[in-house]
């Protein structure tokens, strides 16, 4: 009984430590962000692979999320902040997100950058099928995916990634 549990222990450590050391390959690899088709609020059509050549702040937001809600104004700052720094920012409303309430709160609160309603979830899926909201995914020049923020991020931090980002060439 006693080799059983010992066996059991071991074999549970090996697997702790194979998975650890997946988690940390995948840590120092980067992923291109996906190139998905959108059409933005005034009807225009766009890709994510328009973007190249800037560092991307994708936001998965929902009128009815209240942290998505409270971080708006300072995922408008950094907007501000960097316009015109090889930067620029993409809200993505999600497929539940009454398109109403969508284009109400963009208009109302004058967000500066580029609203999409995922209306099909099709964004959200093809971004590591996004479902908790607000996921913030930063983007480098290449078209990576650098960082993935689930809540609202730390913005102090936040700035100091994308200020790296912006002087890489």
């Amino acid at each position: 009984m006693k080799t059983i549990r010992h066996l059991a222990i071991v074999l549970g450590a090996v697997a702790v430590t194979a998975a650890a050391a997946l988690a940390y390959v995948s840590l120092g690899t980067k992923t291109l962000a996906p190139d998905v088709a959108y059409t933005r609020l005034d009807g225009s059509p766009a890709r994510t692979a328009d973007l190249k050549g800037k560092v991307v702040l994708v936001n998965f937001w929902a009128t009815s999320c209240t942290t998505c809600v409270k971080e708006m104004p300072q995922i408008v700052a950094t907007h501000n902040k960097y316009r015109g720094a090889a930067f620029d920012t993409l809200a993505v409303a999600m497929s539940y997100d009454p398109p109403a309430y969508v284009v109400n709160f963009a208009k109302s609160r004058e967000l500066p950058f580029t609203v999409v309603i995922d209306n099909l979830g099709e964004m959200a899926r093809r971004f590591g099928d996004v479902q908790l909201t607000p996921t913030t995914v930063l983007i480098n020049k290449r078209g990576e995916i650098v960082k993935r923020y689930v809540g609202e991020p730390d913005f102090a931090a936040l700035h100091t990634l994308i200020d790296q980002l912006i002087a890489e060439t």
